[in-house]
C-alpha cells in the first residue's frame, strides 16, 4: 500500500478543497464555506496529494473538549482503493489533541448505506454502537461509529450477522450497551453487518477487588515481617543493621495498607480519577520498601542461625537468582517501563544483595556497608518509579475472551 504524502490544510487550498469535496460527495454532507474555513483555521482539515494535486481529504469537528466527531472523508472516485482514506484516517485518529490522561472520544456518523466508508471505518479500528434516526421516524437511519483505543473481549459465542436493510432488526441488535457492529459481510449475495457481544467492565468492582488483593497481600507481608522482626530481637547475634532493615520494612509496610486503605476510600466516595496514582503508591511501597527487604534479609538471617556455611551460600544465591528472574519477568513494576543503565544497575544491586550479604554475615564480617548500599538502592528504586514514572493501570486484564482490536 502507498504511502501518500499528507498534510494539514491551509487556507490557500479552499477552493481546491471545495471542488474535491463537491466531485466527490453527497451535497448533503458537504459542510458550507464558513464551516470549512473555520475548520482550516483550527488545523481540522487534513488532504492528501498527487501530483502537486489534492486526491483526499478528512475534516473534522470538536464539540467538546473530550469527543471530536469526524466529519467528512472524501478521496477522488479515480484514486480509491489505494488507501489514501484509511491513511488520511489513521493520521486523524493519531493526532487528535490529548488534554488528560484518558484519550477523547472519536466518533462518525454513517448512514447504513454508506457502505464504502462503513468498510473503512470499521478497518480502522471503530466500532457502531448505536443507531440513530436522523429527521424523525422517517429520516435516513444512521450507525454511531466509535474509536476504541482499548483492547476489548468479544464472546466467541454471541455474535450474529443483520442484513443492512433489516433497519428495525439492526436498531434492536444494537440497543444493548455491549453490543456493537464488528464487521461488514456478504450474506446471500446482500451486505449484512455483524455483531458481537463485548465484555463490559466495570470499572468500580475491578478497582475495589484490586485495592482488596492489596491489602490483603501487605498484610500477609507485614506479618511475616513481623514475625522475622521478633526472631531478630530475640538473638543476641543478629546484625543491628538488618534489624534496622526489618524495622524499616515494617513502617514501609504498613504505610502500603494505610494508602490501599484510602484507595478504597476513593471508591467509596465516587472519586476513582486519583485511584491509579493512589494505588502506584501502594504498589511500590509494597515491594522496595517491604517484600524486597524481607527476601533480602532471609539468607542473611539463616546465615546468622546456621552454622553450614556452604548451604547458606547455596541459598543465598538461589534467593538471588530468583530476585534475577523476578525482575525481569512480566510481574515487577520495572517491567512496566523502559529501563536505563541506572534501572539496571540498581537491579543488579537488588538482586545481587541476599548473596553479598549472607557471605558477609557468614564470614563474620561487619554487614553495615551492605546494608547501607541495600538501603539507599531500595530508596533510589522507590524515588524512581513514585516520582519519575506515570500512574500504573487500575484495570486489570481478562484473558478468558477473544480479544477483538
Amino acid at each position: 500500500m502507498a504511502n501518500w504524502p499528507t498534510r494539514s490544510a491551509s487556507a490557500a487550498d479552499l477552493t481546491a478543497l471545495r471542488s474535491l469535496l463537491t466531485d466527490s460527495c453527497e451535497p448533503a454532507i458537504i459542510p458550507s464555506l464558513a464551516l470549512l474555513a473555520d475548520a482550516i483555521d483550527r488545523d481540522l482539515v487534513r488532504v492528501a496529494e498527487s501530483s502537486g494535486e489534492l486526491v483526499g481529504c478528512i475534516a473534522t469537528e470538536i464539540p467538546s473538549s473530550e469527543h471530536v466527531r469526524i466529519s467528512v472523508i472524501a478521496v477522488r472516485e479515480q484514486m480509491r482503493r489505494q488507501g489514501i482514506a484509511k491513511q488520511l484516517l489513521t493520521e486523524a485518529v493519531m493526532r487528535t489533541p490529548r488534554k488528560s490522561s484518558e484519550p477523547p472520544l472519536i466518533s462518525a456518523m454513517v448512514r447504513t448505506e454508506q457502505l464504502e466508508v462503513a468498510h473503512l471505518l470499521l478497518a480502522c479500528h471503530f466500532k457502531g454502537t448505536r443507531v440513530m434516526r436522523v429527521g424523525g421516524t422517517r429520516g435516513a437511519l444512521h450507525i454511531h461509529y466509535q474509536y476504541r483505543s482499548r483492547a476489548e473481549y468479544m464472546d466467541p459465542d454471541a455474535r450474529h450477522l443483520v442484513p443492512v436493510v433489516a433497519h428495525t432488526q439492526l436498531a434492536e441488535s444494537l440497543s444493548p450497551a455491549d453490543h456493537a457492529v464488528t464487521g461488514l459481510v456478504m450474506l446471500g449475495g446482500e451486505p449484512a453487518f455483524e455483531v458481537a457481544r463485548f465484555e463490559q467492565d466495570d470499572p468500580a468492582t475491578l478497582q475495589s477487588g484490586e485495592a482488596a488483593a492489596g491489602i490483603a497481600f501487605s498484610g500477609s507481608i507485614l506479618a511475616a515481617i513481623t514475625f522475622l522482626l521478633g526472631f531478630a530481637f530475640s538473638s543476641t547475634r543478629f546484625p543491628d543493621d538488618v534489624r534496622l532493615l526489618l524495622i524499616g520494612a515494617t513502617f514501609s509496610t504498613v504505610l502500603s495498607l494505610i494508602i490501599y486503605a484510602s484507595a478504597s476510600g476513593e471508591l467509596a466516595r465516587i472519586r476513582s480519577n486519583s485511584f491509579g496514582k493512589i494505588m502506584k503508591w501502594g504498589n511500590v511501597l509494597s515491594e522496595y520498601g517491604g517484600v524486597f527487604p524481607f527476601l533480602i534479609s532471609l539468607p542473611v538471617t539463616y546465615a546468622q542461625a546456621s552454622s553450614d556455611r556452604w548451604t547458606t551460600m547455596i541459598l543465598a544465591i538461589v534467593f538471588s537468582f530468583a530476585i534475577a528472574w523476578y525482575e525481569n519477568s512480566e510481574f515487577s513494576i520495572a517491567h512496566r517501563f523502559r529501563r536505563s543503565r541506572f534501572e539496571l544497575s540498581l537491579i543488579v544491586l537488588t538482586a545481587a544483595s541476599p548473596a553479598v550479604g549472607a557471605a558477609l554475615v557468614t564470614a563474620d564480617v561487619t554487614s553495615w556497608p551492605w546494608s547501607t548500599v541495600l538501603i539507599a538502592t531500595l530508596a533510589a528504586r522507590t524515588w524512581l518509579y513514585l516520582f519519575r514514572r506515570g500512574a500504573e493501570s487500575d484495570i486489570a486484564e481478562r484473558r478468558q475472551w477473544q480479544l477483538k482490536e
